[in-house]
């Protein structure tokens, strides 16, 4: 187990990574020791703000460092070094999506799974007062249907995360990198997907950069094994605004409808007041928070989503991504054989 001081190595020193590496730093009894990045500045950068060593290669990080945990904040093409910290039996957290591969993502988890090694992944709003409290309603008041996804403008930018973003075999596309945050908060809400039906519209995006090779829009339906049914999209087109951030629930006798990045809630509930829940902004903290105290306890109840999990979450936007490019339904392939 690890000491009470937790050491943390980072691979991948992006945006999100510096996210939680703020997150980080304020919570007591972490120390961030090891940073990662392909890029050397970032690698740099992110050692001379918070403390430790900058490397290039997470094999010589591992060799050079000590951790008792890592953090993988890396595009979704990008995976593969978890397999080394399953060689090591190095707890990690990874950022959503897991991965791009289904296969790789299948080798990591059985990898876990053998190892029994502690993990987390980056679905921060299954931490959320607002979430919980739908799901706690839904346990006896089971959904029923599901609307919600993420529209949102044309990445035009060709730098920073919008260089990998927008082309289709680095990213996934928008359902499977981003809208992923909605499939999983729609599992943890409604249970497993077995099924799912997709269509995709292209090259209508007319603001597009030269390099984009992603979807301008998708719709997806999902059978979930409950027999519950949603309807989720995505949209990166729509530059006029009136987008943003959605799901909404509905059960026989709870409805719930989530707006906003930080998913705050309208509760309706049949015979009783409206209930407001508003999203809390710190969430990162929230939901590093509980990865640290399940390293220092060993309490993995204080998890939300484990690598598995989040693996499950994956397959069913990957199966998305295959169902619009054949235009027929595709079953949601297990995760462990």
């Amino acid at each position: 187990m690890p000491s009470k001081v937790v050491r943390i190595g980072f691979v991948g020193c992006g945006g999100i990574a510096q996210a939680h590496m703020d997150a980080l730093s304020k919570i007591e009894g972490v120390q961030l020791v090891a940073f990662c990045d392909i890029v050397p500045e970032k690698a740099k950068a992110a050692a001379k703000k918070h403390g430790g060593k900058a490397f290039t290669k997470v094999k010589q990080m591992l060799k050079s460092v000590e951790v008792d945990a890592l953090f993988f904040c890396l595009p979704p093409f990008a995976h593969g070094d978890e397999l080394l910290a399953i060689e090591h039996g190095i707890p990690f957290f990874v950022e959503k999506p897991v991965g791009l591969d289904l296969g790789l993502i299948r080798e990591i988890a059985a990898g876990v799974r053998e190892k029994n090694l502690l993990t987390s992944v980056g679905y921060m709003n299954r931490y959320r007062r607002s979430v919980n409290t739908v799901r706690e309603l839904l346990q006896k008041d089971h959904p029923i249907l599901l609307l919600g996804g993420w529209i949102g403008g044309t990445p035009i930018s060709a730098v920073g995360i919008w260089h990998w973003w927008v082309q289709k075999d680095k990213s996934g596309g928008q359902f499977h990198e981003q809208v992923t945050h909605t499939v999983d908060l729609a599992r943890y809400l409604a249970g497993e997907v077995v099924e799912v039906h997709a269509y995709q519209s292209k090259g209508l995006n007319r603001l597009a950069p030269e390099h984009y090779t992603v979807e301008d829009a998708m719709v997806v339906n999902l059978k979930f094994q409950s027999g519950a049914i949603a309807n989720l999209w995505a949209c990166c087109s729509a530059n006029g605004g009136g987008g943003g951030v959605s799901l909404q629930v509905y059960a026989t006798e709870t409805t719930a409808h989530f707006t906003g990045w930080e998913h705050s809630v309208r509760i309706y509930r049949r015979n009783e007041d409206i209930v407001e829940i508003r999203g809390e902004g710190d969430i990162f903290r929230i939901e590093d928070e509980a990865f640290v105290k399940a390293l220092q306890t060993g309490d993995r109840s204080l998890i939300r989503s484990d690598y598995i999990d989040g693996a499950k979450t994956a397959a069913v936007t990957l199966a998305a991504v295959k169902s619009a490019e054949t235009g027929k339904p595709v079953e949601v392939e297990p995760v462990i054989q």
